[in-house]
C-alpha cells in the first residue's frame, strides 16, 4: 500500500510539490522501493529521507532503494516504529521526497564513530558547506542539519559535540536509529547500503521558513539521586544513593523492585537538570546484579530526579502551533519521536489519539532510540523541524550563493 500526503494547495509548483510523502507496507523490499518510487518520482527529485522496519531485509532492500531512485541522493536509516501519513505504524517504510528547486540536500556519512574527532566533524561540515553554499539561499538562516546514528553505537555523545561545534549557528536535530526495540541492530542508509555503528549529517538549504525545536512532557518528581557508581563507557549505573540501583530507583518512583519493567521505563524516568532543565536519562534495562542500564549517558556524581508524565498530546500541541504560528502554513513536519513515548501513549490507552494529531499536523519521521537537538543526546523527547508552506505556487527565486557561513 502506497500513499501520498495531501499538501496545502499553496504549496504547489508548476510541475509538482515541494515535498511529497510516500509508505508501503509491502514486504518484499523492491516491491517496496519500487511503489515509493513510483509515487515520488519526478523531473525535479532532488533527494529522498526514508525510515523503515528492521524487519526488512535490508541487504536486499539497499540496492533495491538505489535502483529505484536511479542518481537521486537517497538517505535514511531503521527504526522502532514509522510516522507515516497515516500517523503511528510499524513494519512498514515511509519516505518523504524533496524538489531540488525549494530544498538542496548534502549529505556525509561517518564510519568511524569511536575515534570520531573535532577534527574530523570540521571536514564533514567544511564539505557539506561548501556543497551548500552552491544551494538556494545564504546559508545562514536557511539552513538546519539533520543527523541519523547507530542508535546502538553508545557515541552518540561524542559525535553530536564534535559536530555541533563545527555546524556553528546552524540548527540540528535528529535522531538515533532503532530496529523494533529487538535492541540487536540498528543501521543508518546512504548511497546503496545500510551501515552499522555509522551515521549521516544531513545539511538541508530551503528558502522556505523553518523552525527546529524539541520538547519533552516530563515534569520533576519528589527525591534526588546520586550516581555513586556507574560505567560511562556502557552506560550502567551500579549504584544510587550508595545502594544498588535498581533498589533505589524502585523506591524513589514507588514500587518494588520485582515490578520494574518497560512499560514503568516509558511512565517513570530519571533526568539530569542542566540550568533549569530537564534532560530525560531513561531505563534501557534492569542487569541480573541490580544495576540499571541507560539510552543515555550516566557519569559517577550526576544527580537524578525521577520523573513523572504530565501530558504527552497537550505539550506537542503546545510546541507544534507555536512553531507553525512562525512559519506559517506547515509544508511538513520531519519528527524524531522517542519509542518511549510511543510506548507511554500505547500503556495509558492514547495511541490513536496521538497518531490522528500526528496526522493532522502532517508528521512524518520515526520512533527513535534516542533523540538529538543542538548537540545533545535526549531521551524522551520530540525534535524535528517544522517547515512551512511556499507562500506563493511557482518557482522559488534563485538566491545568491551563500558565501560567507555562519
Amino acid at each position: 500500500m502506497t500513499t501520498l500526503l495531501s499538501e496545502p494547495e499553496n504549496s504547489l509548483s508548476r510541475s509538482g510539490s515541494a515535498v511529497a510523502v510516500a509508505s508501503s507496507r509491502h514486504r518484499d523490499p523492491r516491491l517496496a522501493a519500487g511503489e515509493l518510487a513510483a509515487a515520488l518520482r519526478h523531473d525535479t527529485l532532488g533527494s529522498v529521507l526514508f525510515f523503515c522496519s528492521a524487519e526488512y531485509d535490508l541487504e536486499a532492500l539497499g540496492p533495491a532503494l538505489q535502483q529505484a531512485f536511479g542518481p537521486v541522493t537517497v538517505c535514511g536509516c531503521t527504526s522502532a516504529g514509522e510516522i507515516t501519513p497515516q500517523g503511528y505504524e510499524r513494519g512498514s517504510i515511509t519516505a518523504i521526497g524533496f524538489d531540488r528547486r525549494w530544498f538542496a540536500v548534502s549529505s556525509a556519512l561517518i564510519r568511524e564513530l569511536d575515534d570520531f574527532s573535532l577534527q574530523d566533524a570540521q571536514g564533514v561540515i567544511d564539505r557539506l558547506l561548501a556543497d551548500c553554499r552552491r544551494g538556494l539561499a545564504p546559508v545562514r538562516d536557511n539552513t538546519f542539519a539533520m543527523t541519523l546514528l547507530d542508535g546502538l553505537s553508545s557515541r552518540e555523545e561524542l559525535v553530536l559535540a564534535t559536530l555541533n561545534a563545527a555546524l556553528g549557528a546552524i540548527p540540528q536535530f535528529g535522531g538515533s536509529a532503532g530496529d523494533d526495540e529487538r535492541l540487536a541492530n540498528t543501521h543508518v542508509y546512504h548511497e546503496g547500503r545500510f551501515y552499522a555503528r555509522s551515521a549521516v549529517v544531513l545539511l538541508v538549504n530551503t528558502p522556505l521558513s523553518f523552525q527546529v525545536f524539541s520538547t519533552h512532557h516530563l515534569e520533576p518528581a519528589e527525591g534526588k539521586l546520586v550516581v555513586t557508581a556507574a560505567d560511562s563507557e556502557t552506560r550502567t549505573v551500579h549504584e544510587l544513593n550508595a545502594e544498588p540501583a535498581a533498589a533505589a530507583y524502585a523506591r524513589a518512583i514507588g514500587v518494588a523492585e520485582s515490578d520494574l519493567s518497560r512499560d514503568l521505563f516509558a511512565l517513570r524516568p530519571m533526568a539530569v537538570c542542566i540550568g533549569g532543565q530537564y534532560f530525560a536519562r531513561s531505563v534501557q534495562r534492569v542487569n541480573g546484579d541490580g544495576s540499571l542500564t541507560f539510552y543515555c549517558a550516566v557519569e559517577t556524581g550526576i544527580v537524578l530526579t525521577p520523573m513523572k508524565p504530565g501530558s504527552l498530546q497537550q505539550n506537542l500541541r503546545q510546541r507544534l502551533e507555536a512553531a507553525e504560528a512562525e512559519v506559517g502554513e506547515p509544508l511538513i513536519t520531519i519528527g524524531c519521536d522517542c519509542f518511549l513515548r510511543r510506548l507511554e501513549a500505547e500503556v495509558l490507552g492514547q495511541a490513536d489519539t496521538v497518531s490522528r494529531f500526528l496526522q493532522d499536523h502532517r508528521v512524518t519521521g520515526f520512533n527513535t532510540y534516542g533523540e538529538q537537538f543542538q548537540g545533545v543526546h535526549l531521551n524522551q523527547t520530540f525534535t524535528g523541524v517544522v517547515i512551512g508552506a511556499p507562500k506563493t505556487a511557482g518557482e522559488p527565486e534563485a538566491g545568491d550563493d551563500g558565501r560567507g557561513r555562519p
